[in-house]
């Protein structure tokens, strides 16, 4: 039997953060270590029907959520920036 989970993206002024629910046990870890303290709990709720996480217009894509996440239940893709016309 295949699991598909359903991710759900938002996007920030700098990045497109993805959050899998169906990942997301609501350990904080993400929250703790997030640099900018940009992210919070959400109403969608996870995999233990516990809170997951969504981040703010702060958030700068730098990843650490990511790379901290014991699930893998998030994925931050950074943009990229804009080249002024000179």
């Amino acid at each position: 039997m295949t699991q598909t989970f359903k991710a759900r993206t938002i996007e920030t002024p700098k990045s497109f953060w993805t959050v899998f629910p169906g990942l997301c046990k609501g350990c904080g870890l993400c929250i703790q270590k997030c640099p900018k303290k940009c992210l919070a709990w959400s109403d969608v709720l996870g995999v233990y029907g516990t809170p997951s996480i969504e981040p703010n217009d702060e958030c700068i894509g730098c990843g650490i959520c990511q790379s901290v996440c014991p699930d893998c239940a998030i994925n931050v893709t950074k943009k990229k920036a804009e080249k002024k016309a000179s």
